[in-house]
C-alpha cells in the first residue's frame, strides 16, 4: 500500500507536468540559453512542492468550491497566456532573420524569479493539475500512505524539471540555432494560446 501510493504520486505528477506548459516553456528557454536554468528548475520544484502539499493536505476542496477564486485565476491566466504567446510569436519572427548572437537573451536573476512566479501562480492550470487533480487523488489516502504519496508526487516534479533543465542546456548548441529557436518559440506561442483557449472553454462550461 505504501509503495503503491509513492509510485502513484510519482507517475501522476509526471503525467500532469510533462505536457508542455508555461513552466516547461520558460525552463526550456532558460536551459537553451544556459541562463540561470538550474535556479529556475529549483524554483519550479519549490512551487510545485508547495502547491502539491496544499492540494494533498486539503486545499483542493477550497479551490474547487470557490467559483469566484476560480474565475479570477482563469481570467488572469488567460490574459497572461495570451501575452506570453504573443511574445513568443514576436521572438520567433525576430529569430527567423537574426544571427545567433542576437537570439540569445540573458535575463537577470530578478527577472527570472519574477517571471517564474508569474508563470506558476497566474496559471490556473498549475492549480488544477497540482492542487485539484493531484490533491484529490492524494486526499484518498490517510496516515503514512498520504505522506508517502505526497513525497512521491514531489519527487516526480524534481525528476522532470531537473531532466528538462539539464537536457536543454546539454543540447543548447543545437537548439539555440536561430531557425531552430524560432520554431521552438513559435511552437511555444501556439501552446500558450491553445491553453488560453482551453481555459476559456472550461470557464464557459461551468
Amino acid at each position: 500500500m505504501i509503495m503503491t501510493a509513492a509510485i502513484q504520486g510519482f507517475i501522476l505528477t509526471l503525467s500532469m507536468i510533462i505536457p508542455i506548459g508555461s513552466q516547461n516553456s520558460m525552463l526550456l528557454s532558460q536551459g537553451i540559453n544556459k541562463n540561470h536554468h538550474l535556479m529556475t528548475a529549483g524554483l519550479f520544484m519549490l512551487y510545485d512542492a508547495m502547491l502539491i502539499s496544499l492540494g494533498v493536505l486539503g486545499g483542493s476542496i477550497i479551490l474547487s468550491s470557490n467559483d469566484t477564486l476560480f474565475t479570477l485565476l482563469t481570467w488572469g491566466g488567460i490574459a497572461f497566456l495570451l501575452s506570453y504567446g504573443a511574445m513568443s510569436f514576436k521572438a520567433a519572427i525576430i529569430g527567423m532573420n537574426a544571427d545567433l548572437s542576437s537570439v540569445i537573451n540573458q535575463k537577470s536573476i530578478k527577472v527570472v524569479i519574477i517571471t517564474s512566479l508569474i508563470v506558476t501562480f497566474l496559471n490556473p492550470h498549475a492549480y488544477i493539475d497540482t492542487v485539484m487533480v493531484i490533491g484529490s487523488v492524494g486526499g484518498q489516502y490517510s496516515g503514512d500512505a498520504k505522506i508517502v504519496f505526497l513525497l512521491g508526487a514531489i519527487s516526480g516534479s524534481i525528476v522532470w524539471f531537473s531532466t528538462l533543465a539539464l537536457g536543454a542546456a546539454k543540447l543548447s548548441v543545437q537548439l539555440s540555432k536561430p531557425k531552430v529557436k524560432a520554431v521552438i518559440d513559435f511552437s511555444i506561442g501556439l501552446v500558450m494560446w491553445f491553453i488560453a483557449w482551453s481555459l476559456l472553454m472550461t470557464w464557459l462550461s461551468k
